[in-house]
């Protein structure tokens, strides 16, 4: 008999759909002109995308108070769930006056075009400085988290939304797969545990050795690099993409690996942002997630292992998703392969650990990181874009 195949449920139980339907686009198209408008960040952009496409499930909209303090303080929300970033909508003092308590607002992109609108349930003040505090873990405007909270307005506005249009991406629209989607797919590929990979930079080997590793357990794995807002001094996702095709075409299994875009924008909360991914992949179908040195860290803000050791805070089972500890990643040249201290017995002078200053140095020169750090098809690729970008001053460096 056949194994009967079904995904894991979403969290909070129900995977959640804020798409409007076409009888509701005719109504708020109607009544656009006369609606007060917000315009969106491209970070609230992103928001307003998830949270309709329910890879931000349960969130319905952006949060309420009593959702926001539980969140900031206890990683939860009021009835108790976890969740550990706050989806806010800021605006301004003068914007937030000029909105009426239970009115639709009318959300506009970046650009001003019509593209969602609020249920506005709430308009609350907030501390900056204790949101940057907790989510962060420091105050300092030198964090790009910290300094993007600093830079907001001091309302959020809060309420249910309704995305107009799901437009196809403007880079990679067939890596688009929505949760529904990519929890279909799942089925129809027969896999029952799946394991996701977050990142924000190139893959290099150390990347390629704890995939692997993972996928020796799993039926699959879920590459989903995020694709929204970053650093400036971030690799391009252009060619963070590049660099997944190239491996995806030389060195993985392609029936046990599936590619996808994550639109979400980086937060670089480090450990609380680690739990954040492991929810979203979760509400994608995955049954696993990889966490490995630093996820989602930024300069020296964060201990080595502090994303790994958040997860302990909660009970087991409790996320619903299963984490996938791993460390530091080294070329152990004993062996000559990739290793960790768990499975090394080679000397501090045997392994190569590439600082990422030396990298970037030789990547701005045209040169060639050695096979060591990565695969050469990927170090040729980043060393011609990079090279070029360094060349026409429009890049200070980027992280590896």
């Amino acid at each position: 008999m056949a194994r009967q195949l079904k995904n894991i449920a979403p969290h909070g139980g129900q995977l959640i759909n804020r798409m409007a339907t076409e009888a509701q686009k005719e109504v708020f198209y109607s009544k656009a002109d006369h609606l007060p408008v917000v315009q969106l960040t491209e970070r609230s952009l992103s928001d307003l995308e998830l949270i309709a496409i329910g890879g931000f499930s349960p969130l319905t909209g952006f949060l309420g108070k009593a959702d926001y303090d539980s969140v900031v303080l206890n990683m939860r929300l009021a009835n108790g769930l976890p969740w550990s970033i706050p989806i806010t909508l800021p605006v301004t003092i003068e914007v937030a006056d000029s909105l009426t308590v239970g009115d639709l607002v009318r959300l506009n992109d970046p650009d001003g075009i019509f593209i969602g609108v609020l249920e506005l349930s709430e308009k609350y003040k907030y501390d900056k400085l204790k949101e940057a505090l907790h989510i962060y873990r420091t105050n300092e405007d030198s964090h790009p988290g910290v300094k993007v909270v600093y830079a907001q307005g001091d309302v959020y506005l809060a309420g249910d939304v309704w995305l107009l249009e799901r437009r196809p991406h403007p880079l990679f629209p067939t890596y688009q797969i929505d949760p529904a989607d990519s929890r279909e797919l799942f089925i129809e590929k027969g896999w029952r545990t799946i394991v996701g990979f977050q990142t924000r930079n190139p893959i290099h080997r150390a990347h390629e050795y704890i995939q692997k590793c993972a996928l020796e357990i799993v039926d699959g794995l879920f590459l989903h690099p995020l694709v929204g807002a970053t650093k400036s001094d971030d690799v391009p996702a252009d060619v963070r993409m590049r660099c997944y095709e190239i491996m995806l075409e030389h060195y993985f299994p392609l029936d046990r690996v599936t590619l996808a875009i994550n639109p979400a924008a980086m937060r670089y909360a480090g450990p609380r942002e680690a739990i954040f991914h492991a929810l979203i992949r979760k509400n994608y179908g995955c049954t696993h997630f990889i966490v490995g040195r630093d996820h989602a860290g930024v300069g020296d803000y964060y201990g080595t292992y502090d994303a790994q050791y958040i997860f302990d805070e909660f009970e087991i089972g409790e996320l619903g998703i299963i984490p996938l500890m791993f460390e530091h990643a080294f070329y152990c040249k004993r062996t000559q392969g990739m290793a960790t201290t768990k499975t090394s017995a080679s000397l501090p002078e045997e392994r190569v650990h590439l600082s990422g200053t030396k990298v970037r140095e030789m990547l701005r020169r045209g040169e060639c990181p050695p096979p060591e750090f990565s695969r050469p098809e990927v170090a040729a690729e980043l060393a011609k874009v990079m090279h070029k970008m360094a060349i026409a001053e429009s890049s200070t460096g980027f992280e590896i």
